[in-house]
């Protein structure tokens, strides 16, 4: 099965939310970090942020679409190897992305590994080499430099993609941009939202 949704957007712009949208209009399932965390895919990630060559039809394998990291790290090479996908950069405001990011994943990822079950700390180990050390280079806590990493990201894919294969969006912009640019019908449920900082911070409690 061929990817057919690819999600070139960073985690924190509304990717949960996302999944749920293209799984209601039928890009069902989608692949998301939820996904790597619930179905114990992180060996795979593992080796690939590390530097091996990964087979993507194997990790993808069942999947319709894809959102979120680890996968939206590799958007170029996604595109070219599915050219029949349509790209979907989800964006929203840097700064508040920058401190829901702090709020939550950032947070999240530098819990201690130690007491972890050896497979969660596979994922930690995973998420931190391919997020903190290869996308924001070891540096997730200086704000300027992470809000350039990711505005200097979004950029690239405007670049990159030719305009005609890509959406930018936002969850704010509801369902019609997204089902025009996918040839689907709007839905009649609302737009999905989840996994807001407080709903993170259920799963993720900060430490006291």
């Amino acid at each position: 099965m061929a990817l057919s949704v690819i999600g070139a957007g960073f985690g924190r712009t509304g990717t949960l939310s996302l999944k749920g949208a293209l799984e209601l209009l039928g890009f069902d399932p989608c692949y998301h970090m939820m996904e790597v965390m619930q179905h114990g895919f992180g060996g795979k990630w593992h080796d690939i942020a590390h530097g091996a060559a990964p087979d993507w039809e194997d990790v993808f394998q069942g999947y319709k679409a894809t959102v979120d990291w680890p996968a939206c790290n590799y958007y170029r090479e996604l595109a070219e190897l599915y050219p029949d996908a349509k790209v979907i950069l989800s964006l929203r405001d840097a700064d508040k992305w920058y401190d829901s990011c702090q709020a939550t994943i950032f947070r999240a990822m530098k819990m201690p590994r130690e007491g972890a079950p050896p497979n969660v700390q596979v994922q930690m180990e995973m998420a931190r080499k391919l997020v903190i050390e290869n996308t924001f280079g070891g540096d997730i806590d200086d704000r300027a430099h992470a809000i350039a990493v990711y505005n200097r990201h979004n950029e690239t894919v405007r670049k990159v993609i030719p305009a005609d294969r890509l959406l930018v969006f936002q969850a704010s912009d509801g369902w019609e941009p997204l089902c025009r640019f996918l040839g689907v019908p709007v839905p009649a449920a609302p737009y999905p939202k989840v996994n807001t900082t407080e709903e993170f911070q259920q799963h993720f409690p900060p430490p006291r």
